[in-house]
């Protein structure tokens, strides 16, 4: 763990009330100052926040719960991933809520993007320590006395926070007899993929490995995220979270179908007692947005939200749901909130790509829809020209060996790069997403037209034949770009 020199206070003044620290600044008001309510699972800007129906994503619930309860088990760390749209916000608010309701949850912190006072790590620390100081009033003298002994703990790096606000005042509580194990325990942070910057994720989950996991301390710790770079390196073999880190893998391990079946099923059934009218869907209709979602809980929330607007008909707009496509032009656009998503994905993938120093010049947009189109292989003069996931390889495409892994490197959240022999080719999680950069309509600014993708891949084959001459004695008048110029030549 290295060397980690804990405040001890030995050198702060007991006050007249008993507690330890300088009295001239109030350090509970300073650190109440550097939190974010927002980010509290019961905050008022959460208000109806997602979570899991009753008798809904019972299974996952049950091992998150069982995982949390079992203070003997070897790995204090549970990190879930999943796919955009999985659910994972709704499990970590149910989670919350049922460790409050059990009196074990010491804190909770759900990171969002769009809101500035919780899309960062400099707040975490913080609003982790007001919670814990909250459950036990010695825990919070130490802590309100850690931060008059250092006014400037706010300002540095997320190991000397956590070790000074968090780590040390447990670790006195202790020395003074008290029975930590006796506290609630339960720490739960959500879509640290949401936390603006790599390094940070990475650092905070480094602070969490290296702190709160150390011996002594009662803390379970619940993390979700989109499997992006921080969290995903982190876990994988090598990584300094694979043996100390309980892994659920949501998208992969658990098949929310059913789960998603009886969540549009009851909400069907209470649109139809608000309308006075049960027949207004029928059982295919549901199988039908439960077949479309893919796994996204997302998607069937996206269907409810559209459906059950006051002032439009449920069954016209289901009608809208079933036959609408993003190509025939319609005004309605039922899956906006889908669409906010994607583009946010696309548009961060976009910028930490471009901004890579060696990528200069390369549009992000326009490579990653030329292997988009290659899933269902490339068509000319409308003849299938190859369906194998070498045609678009890196090597045809004038890139370096394995580019196809740089460029996806922050959309795991939405695709998967699998191995095709010694070639990688792309899968996307939903079909939504193929919708979505199919349609100018929902990809707006980030659409990529066809015909500029065959485009720059007859210009990348036609350099390629340039640089290498083709060699009639091999099977060089085969490969890709002289299949795919004698194609648009004929």
């Amino acid at each position: 763990m290295g060397d980690i020199h804990y405040y001890e206070g030995r050198h702060s003044p007991v006050d007249t009330d008993g507690g330890v620290g300088d009295t001239s600044i109030d350090g509970w008001k300073l650190l109440l100052e550097s939190t974010s309510p927002n980010a509290l699972h019961d905050s008022a800007a959460r208000y109806d926040p997602p979570k899991c129906d009753e008798d809904t994503r019972v299974e996952v619930t049950g091992e998150i719960m069982d995982w949390i309860k079992d203070r003997g088990g070897p790995q204090r760390l549970l990190c879930m991933t999943g796919a955009a749209g999985s659910g994972k916000s709704a499990l970590q608010q149910t989670t919350a809520e049922i460790c409050h309701r059990s009196g074990i949850l010491a804190c909770t912190y759900f990171f969002s993007a769009p809101d500035p006072t919780r899309n960062t790590v400099e707040q975490v620390i913080p609003t982790i320590a007001y919670q814990l100081g909250r459950t036990n009033d010695n825990l919070r003298r130490w802590i309100k006395a850690a931060v008059e002994s250092d006014p400037l703990i706010f300002s540095k790096s997320l190991r000397t926070q956590m070790s000074t606000l968090i780590v040390a005042p447990s670790q006195q509580c202790q020395g003074m007899g008290m029975n930590l194990t006796a506290l609630p325990y339960a720490i739960l942070i959500d879509g640290l993929d949401e936390c603006t910057g790599e390094d940070r994720q990475a650092e905070l989950l480094a602070a969490v490995k290296e702190c709160l996991l150390i011996a002594g301390l009662p803390f379970r710790i619940f993390i979700a995220s989109r499997p992006e770079w921080a969290i995903r390196t982190s876990l994988e073999p090598g990584g300094h979270l694979c043996k100390v880190a309980y892994h659920i893998q949501l998208s992969d391990q658990y098949d929310a179908s059913a789960d998603m079946h009886r969540y549009l099923q009851r909400r069907f059934e209470d649109i139809g007692l608000r309308i006075g009218d049960s027949q207004w869907f029928s059982q295919n209709n549901i199988g039908t947005l439960v077949e479309a979602a893919s796994g996204q809980f997302i998607y069937v929330a996206t269907v409810y939200k559209y459906v059950s607007e006051r002032r439009a008909s449920p069954a016209e707009r289901l009608k809208v749901l079933l036959t609408w496509t993003p190509h025939a032009g319609q005004i309605a656009c039922p899956f906006e909130t889908l669409d906010v998503l994607y583009t946010n994905i696309l548009l961060a993938a976009k910028n930490a790509y471009e901004a890579v120093d060696t990528h200069h010049g390369r549009d992000f947009l326009l490579l990653f829809r030329a292997q988009h189109i290659n899933i269902s292989g490339i068509r000319a003069h409308g003849r299938m020209l190859e369906q194998s996931a070498t045609f678009l390889s890196s090597r045809w495409l004038g890139l370096e060996a394995r580019a196809e892994e740089s460029l996806v490197s922050d959309l795991h959240s939405l695709v998967a790069l699998e191995r095709n022999g010694v070639y990688l080719s792309l899968r996307l999680y939903h079909k939504s997403f193929s919708d979505f950069l199919e349609g100018e309509s929902r990809s707006k600014d980030l659409f990529v037209p066809e015909a500029r993708v065959y485009a720059h891949i007859a210009k990348c084959f036609m350099q390629h034949i340039i640089d290498y001459p083709l060699d009639f004695d091999s099977d060089g008048m085969n490969s890709p770009p002289q299949l795919f110029l004698g194609f648009i030549c004929e």
